[in-house]
């Protein structure tokens, strides 16, 4: 996989960043159908996003959903429904992100089809990353680079939404998790590959890194 570095990167956690509305609506959407309704709007309320309640966000790229909504959101989750619940449910929310996200963003990308291409299974995994890594990268204030090591690839986030200001004791980026789980589902056609967070910026470290098995486990 290619590795891209980031220079000179600004890391001031107290400036405002954004995800456009559609991405916001997205979460909330998936949100609702992931949850009860009266679950949903528990998490909503608690997350302090009372606007949300009976109207979301625009289906725009408008730059206007702030990174703080995102973490205030699996924060909320975790209160309501008790950090293991509530990290399980984030990932089923992030798991459901990506299936709507690819309805939503496919128009502007073309990168419905890639299941279908015949190729090796790791030049799958590559092309998959580098297209995720794009959106992010050219439609968010999000920052993803790539890279691996000797267990798997690494999808690295330098500036990431999920756990923006948040402080933990545990990696909290499951909606990334679960996004990637499904992303890579849908790229190899089916395959099931292992995910897991190794560090987080809530744990204080310099970046929020998921790595990725190399191979499938089923």
């Amino acid at each position: 996989m290619a590795s891209t570095t980031l220079t000179g990167l600004a890391k001031d956690w107290n400036m405002t960043y954004f995800y456009p509305n559609r991405m916001g609506r997205i979460i909330l959407t998936a949100l609702s159908e992931v949850v009860e309704p009266d679950a949903a709007q528990a998490v909503i309320t608690e997350a302090g996003l009372p606007q949300f309640l009976e109207q979301f966000p625009l289906n725009d790229l408008e730059l206007a959903f702030p990174f703080e909504y995102v973490s205030q959101l699996q924060a909320a989750s975790e209160n309501v429904f008790g950090v293991e619940e509530g990290r399980a449910i984030n990932r089923k929310v992030g798991r459901r992100c990506l299936t709507t996200g690819l309805q939503q963003f496919n128009p502007l990308l073309g990168i419905a089809d890639l299941p279908a291409r015949l190729m090796p299974l790791g030049l799958k995994m590559n092309i998959g990353f580098d297209m995720f890594a794009m959106v992010f990268n050219r439609f968010t204030d999000q920052v993803v680079r790539l890279g691996d090591d000797s267990q798997g690839y690494l999808w690295i986030i330098d500036r990431c939404p999920v756990c923006w200001g948040r402080t933990t004791d545990y990696p909290c980026c499951d909606l990334a998790v679960g996004i990637l789980e499904e992303a890579i589902i849908w790229a190899t056609g089916g395959r099931v590959f292992e995910v897991e967070q190794i560090s987080c910026v809530a744990m204080g470290h310099e970046d929020c890194t998921i790595r990725i098995g190399k191979r499938p486990i089923r």
